[in-house]
């Protein structure tokens, strides 16, 4: 078999042809061999470059976020911001970002055990890469100009992220708005309990817009099912 002289081309090749079909059909209803169909590959070649749907979409959100990561960089490295500035910064900044609406387009079924899969890559993504890279400096950086009290920064940067991409997120755990409002809101009371004073600004509307997107794809698409 000749060898692909082009991995590139054909990885993105097979992100725009599952992406068309996440939007389409969403996530859970749709296969790997929809993909293949769609391209002119076998199912080997979709698998030589992902083993799963869920490396696809990860790899997809990761496409699409490009552009925020060198957002974040700029935050975290701007010399004119504390700590706790840039802290604020990263959270709008994040918010405006691609995951939430790619998430709500996709439709993922709010079910951690049936997406545990996804969801061990958004922990992975977290611990060894969004902490340590951005917001664990971020910390430090306000520990030492005195906008932010902790003694423990790393585990500061875990909490605030897992709780902010796993427990506040509707995506694992399907809400209605009230809901939302209080989870938000309790979320932003720990954060000044950790001696985070961030004001929650336009991050608890924009994740009642995106829980209500959400939620309408999710009943549109199962239904279209």
């Amino acid at each position: 078999m000749a060898r692909n002289k082009y991995p590139e081309e054909t990885v993105s090749r097979i992100l725009d042809a599952a992406m068309c079909l996440f939007r389409e059909k969403g996530f859970e209803h749709t296969t790997i061999q929809d993909i293949v169909d769609q391209l002119d590959v076998t199912k080997g070649a979709v698998y030589h470059h992902f083993k799963s749907k869920e490396d696809i979409l990860n790899a997809a959100i990761d496409r699409e976020s490009e552009p925020l990561m060198r957002l974040l960089v700029e935050i975290r490295d701007d010399p004119r911001m504390t700590g706790l500035e840039k802290m604020q910064a990263l959270f709008e900044a994040s918010m405006e970002g691609p995951q939430l609406p790619l998430s709500a387009e996709v439709a993922i079924a709010p079910d951690p055990v049936r997406n545990s899969r996804f969801l061990g890559m958004q922990y992975q993504s977290i611990i060894n890469e969004v902490a340590p890279q951005f917001v664990e400096p971020i910390i430090r950086e306000g520990m030492a100009d005195g906008t932010i009290r902790t003694e423990c920064p790393q585990e500061m940067a875990e909490v605030i992220l897992m709780l902010a991409n796993l427990w506040v997120s509707p995506a694992f755990r399907l809400t209605d708005a009230e809901q939302m409002r209080r989870r938000m809101d309790y979320y932003v009371e720990l954060l000044h309990l950790m001696g985070l004073d961030v004001q929650p600004g336009r991050i608890a509307g924009m994740l009642e817009e995106f829980r209500d997107g959400y939620e309408r794809n999710l009943q549109e698409k199962g239904e279209r099912a």
